[in-house]
């Protein structure tokens, strides 16, 4: 084993540790480990663990850091190297942290170097320019990858993010600022830089902070960080090997696993303190086939809050399966006729073009500026008297529930379509004290960096009163939309253009051909008001969705019964 460390430049805030290590038995070959660095500082604040690194040859010299050694470290701004265990090093003492669900808030305040008083002294800083509310938010991320290509472990790595954001709000204007820096001093600095949203007398910061308990909608039994690399490479072998084994088409796999810890402590000006501990994780799988000289490709992957504990023989068996019959089945696949046509959107993750199309609509921030279609239709009918359509924030496990929002606000099940009528935006605090009504727990941010917006979580509709059959079966002459990717809205007007990955042709109340590569186009509120029939058969999503809004990105999922639209447009041949 060599380990080389190549800092070629500190300006662009990257260290790489590449350990060559071939031994296949282990489908190990020149993995690569990165290692985040936010400051400039690095060499002072890795230094002394690198200089006592060969006195360590062979055991951990990552052992010998201590947990606070570590906030220490995190705080001037580094993610200290984290090294499989595989390679005879401990992985994740750099990044020790308590039992999550067993964490006080004490502990919480001690995870960041922080205490009320600091927290206080913060946010007097920021409220110091008169402004009407300020909150602080504290973050810490672990995050790892691990990816198999040509039969063998050829690249990971571990991240680590760590810092503060801090917001005031004056009116409907927000001033904000974050640092990597989680001491007095620097956070100050970027209070003060906040504060100047506002001008004029100070804001009194609140005389003490008070804890608000959360329910617990995802817990696990095992937390990421005490999951080494070689309790994960297993997974990605069976799944490869299960793909190869499958189909002799096969001539290419590839397999993913990632997953993610997040630490999060926050508190605003009006007295509140809230803390969460948030995992994720994703398995994700794709190959290519080849098949008479063409060539096909497709893929399937598993997403959740979840534990490692998640990942059962059965589901590892249906990530391989359902990428090689997806992949398989492009083969015999055509293109429809284009032009309108009736559409029946499957079960699932087609519930996407309900996302984007009619979800990010009713994000209140968008009606608040005019911008939206649904502006002016609260408590009015935009659909059928059976099609109702929430976002829920609280559903078990799935990828965009929340314990609480990124503003410390309760998250709910909003009602945003009931029985046909328009019910609620999805409100952050702002548009809430806009339209005069509670926030519904849709206050998002990427991260510590960003301010939030208001955010969809789980958006899907409620089932209906038909049936799957009985849906496919009064379609004399249609599409069946299965498996949608990329696609684009307007969110004003509304207008819409997804990609379909695969489906099928309908014919005579029959599913017959495969289609794929097909885009469908259509309106917002015209294909909402056109569904006709929905299915008793919700389904959510079961993949790793990111929602795009305003430069951020947050996990988010979705899901659909069956559904008819009366008529969409679809791109196809003449």
């Amino acid at each position: 084993m060599r380990l080389s460390v190549c800092d070629k430049n500190m300006e662009i805030n990257k260290v790489k540790y590449i350990l060559n290590f071939n031994k296949s038995r282990n489908y190990i070959h020149n993995l690569c480990v990165y290692i985040v660095i936010y400051h400039n500082t690095v060499r002072s604040v890795f230094a002394p663990f690198a200089q006592n690194a060969h006195h360590y040859r062979g055991r951990s010299f990552m052992s010998k850091i201590t947990r606070r050694k570590f906030l220490e470290a995190s705080a001037k701004g580094a993610a200290l190297v984290c090294i499989p265990a595989i390679f005879q090093f401990d992985p994740m003492a750099a990044l020790a942290a308590p039992a999550a669900e067993g964490m006080t808030l004490a502990e919480y305040y001690d995870h960041f170097g922080v205490n009320e008083t600091i927290i206080r002294e913060v946010m007097s800083a920021a409220l110091g320019r008169g402004g009407d509310y300020c909150d602080v938010y504290f973050q810490h991320t672990i995050g790892s990858y691990i990816g198999l290509e040509d039969n063998l472990v050829n690249r990971a790595y571990t991240s680590v993010d760590f810092g503060v954001g801090i917001r005031v709000l004056k009116g409907d204007q927000t001033g904000f600022s974050f640092t990597e820096e989680i001491s007095p001093k620097a956070m100050k600095l970027a209070a003060k830089t906040a504060a100047n949203i506002a001008s004029g007398p100070s804001s009194p910061a609140p005389s003490s902070l008070n804890f608000h308990e959360t329910p617990s909608y995802y817990p696990i039994e095992t937390s990421w960080e005490t999951v080494k690399i070689d309790e994960k490479i297993p997974y990605l072998k069976t799944i490869n090997d299960k793909v190869f084994a499958l189909d002799k088409r096969v001539i290419k796999s590839r397999v993913a696993f990632l997953d993610d810890t997040s630490y999060m402590l926050m508190a605003n000006s009006e007295g509140r303190v809230v803390c969460d501990y948030q995992p994720m994780t994703q398995l994700y799988a794709t190959c290519n086939a080849e098949q008479n000289g063409k060539r096909e490709n497709n893929s399937f992957n598993l997403c959740g809050r979840q534990g490692i504990e998640f990942f059962t023989p059965q589901r590892i068996d249906r990530i391989a399966d359902e990428t090689v019959k997806r992949t398989l089945l492009l083969f015999d696949a055509v293109k429809p006729e284009a032009g309108e046509t009736e559409v029946v959107l499957a079960a699932g993750s087609s519930g996407i073009l309900l996302h984007e199309a009619i979800g990010h609509g009713m994000e209140a921030d968008f009606n608040r500026k005019g911008t939206s279609i649904f502006a002016d239709k609260i408590d009015k009918p935009v659909a059928e008297k059976f099609v109702s359509i929430v976002d829920n924030g609280t559903n078990p496990n799935l990828r965009g529930s929340l314990n609480i929002d990124d503003e410390g606000n309760d998250t709910e099940n909003t009602y945003m379509v009931e029985n046909g009528i328009l019910r609620s935006y999805l409100h952050d605090r702002i548009s809430a004290r806009h339209y005069k009504v509670k926030p519904t727990g849709s206050g998002r941010r990427q991260s510590f960096r960003y301010a939030p917006l208001p955010r969809m979580r789980n958006t899907y509709m409620l089932p209906g009163p038909h049936t799957h059959d009985e849906i496919i079966g009064s379609v004399k002459k249609g599409l069946f939309a299965e498996a949608f990717t990329n696609g684009q809205v307007m969110i004003g007007a509304g207008d819409f253009s997804f990609y379909v990955k695969s489906g099928y042709l309908i014919e005579n109340g029959k599913l017959t051909k495969p289609v794929k590569d097909i885009n469908v186009i259509g309106n917002g509120p015209d294909v909402l008001s056109k569904v006709n029939m929905v299915g008793d058969n919700l389904k959510f999503a079961e993949g790793g969705w990111t929602c795009g809004k305003g430069g951020q990105g947050v996990p988010v999922s979705m899901g659909l019964p069956t559904v008819k639209v009366s008529s969409i447009t679809v791109g196809g041949v003449s």
